[in-house]
C-alpha cells in the first residue's frame, strides 16, 4: 500500500470485530514502529502489547471518558518512554505512536489512540488519581517508564466517515 493511501485510510476506530489479530501482523506492526525516528536517536520508546481480555478491561477502565472501547479491541499497545534515556520521551513516543497507527492500516487493521500522560481517571477530578496510576496497579512498569498512550487495535467492525476536505487557507500558510 502506498503512503498516500495509508494516510487517507487511517481513521480512529472504536468498534472492533471479534476476529483475533494474527500474531505475525502484530509483529510486523511492532517492527515498523521501532523504525520511527527519535530525538538524538535515543530510541527511548518502549512498546508493551497485550491481548489478555482481563487486562484490556482494566485498561478500558483507566478513564471515565474515552477509554471504554479498549475492551472490544483484539490487542492494545502501551506506548511508553523511558524517561531515564531521554527527556524528550513524550515527543519520541508520539512519533512512534503515529508510526504504529500507520503500520496498523498497512496491515488491514484499525486503531485508536487513548491518551494517558497527564489524564485523570475521572474527568471531573483533574487533580485526582491519574490514568497512569491506574495502569500501574496491574502492570509492573519500571519506575522510569512513562505511558504516553495506549493504542487499541483490531479488525474494524465499523466504516468510518471520510476525512473532511482539506482547507489549506485555514491550516497552511505559504510564506
Amino acid at each position: 500500500m502506498e503512503l498516500k493511501d495509508i494516510l487517507t485510510q487511517r481513521r480512529s476506530v472504536r468498534k472492533f470485530s471479534d476476529k483475533a489479530v494474527e500474531h505475525d501482523k502484530i509483529e510486523r506492526i511492532l517492527e515498523q514502529t521501532l523504525k520511527a525516528p527519535s530525538s538524538r536517536n535515543s530510541r527511548s520508546t518502549r512498546l508493551w502489547v497485550t491481548e489478555d481480555k482481563a487486562l484490556l478491561e482494566h485498561i478500558a477502565q483507566m478513564r471515565d471518558y474515552g477509554a471504554a472501547f479498549v475492551r472490544g479491541a483484539s490487542a492494545a499497545v502501551l506506548v511508553m518512554g523511558d524517561s531515564a534515556v531521554s527527556d524528550l520521551w513524550e515527543v519520541n513516543c508520539a512519533i512512534s505512536a503515529t508510526t504504529l497507527q500507520l503500520a496498523v492500516v498497512d496491515e488491514g487493521l484499525a486503531s485508536c489512540w487513548v491518551h494517558v500522560a497527564g489524564r485523570p481517571c475521572l474527568k471531573d477530578e483533574p487533580e485526582g488519581r491519574q490514568a497512569e496510576e491506574h495502569l500501574r496497579e496491574k502492570i509492573a512498569l519500571p519506575e522510569s517508564y512513562r505511558v504516553l498512550c495506549v493504542i487499541a487495535l483490531g479488525y474494524s467492525d465499523f466504516e468510518p466517515a471520510a476525512l473532511p476536505p482539506y482547507n489549506g487557507e485555514q491550516r497552511v500558510k505559504w510564506l
